[in-house]
């Protein structure tokens, strides 16, 4: 898989992170690098992690449907981009006050936010992809985009308008689609 393609990946399943970073950004008011790296940390350890154990998962029944693989990764990546475009629509986010600071709510945010990952790495299963190289491109991107995530919503002290999780979700749909037609055409 070229590293455009997992960038693009790792973007999309980011963004469930990056929301609830800005989130926590918002509610600390005051940027804290401390702070900030933690959160960071969390998000970006779970979203590697999540793919990681979805491979393994994946791999242990891959023999059983190779013959029709694509389709697997084509309708997991469809779900889960249709789900999130789905929620960001129909949900009003109105920040619900949580302590970004506690360690039981970062590891239930980046647990809850990951959860897509785990279905990735299902995918990554099945399309033969280096295992380590994309949870280090995954985990990284999240940790970044979090931290900066964090750093703004600190900064505006505000709701933020932008769809991040609509723009994820269309990111994982397009990248399913080409995994079909790249497959189907050869």
């Amino acid at each position: 898989m070229a590293f455009a393609t997992l960038l693009l990946i790792a973007v999309g399943l980011a963004m469930d992170s990056v929301t609830v970073s800005i989130s926590c950004g918002l509610i600390l008011y005051k940027f804290n690098f401390r702070n900030t790296l933690r959160i960071s940390l969390y998000m970006g350890f779970f979203q590697g992690l999540m793919p990681m154990i979805g491979w393994f998962l994946g791999s242990s029944f891959r023999i059983y449907i190779e013959s029709f693989d694509h389709w697997v990764a084509f309708a997991i990546l469809l779900f889960l981009g249709s789900r999130m475009i789905y929620q960001q629509i129909t949900t009003k986010d109105d920040f619900r006050c949580f302590d970004p600071t506690s360690n039981k709510v970062l590891l239930g945010l980046a647990v809850a936010t990951s959860i897509d990952a785990l279905a990735v790495g299902i995918t990554f299963s099945l399309i033969n992809i280096s295992l380590l190289y994309a949870v280090s491109i995954i985990g990284l991107t999240s940790f970044i985009l979090s931290f900066v995530a964090v750093y703004i919503g600190s900064k505006f002290k505000q709701k933020m308008k932008i769809p991040f999780e609509l723009v994820g979700g269309i990111i994982l749909i397009l990248i399913g689609l080409k995994i079909l037609v790249e497959h189907l055409s050869s």
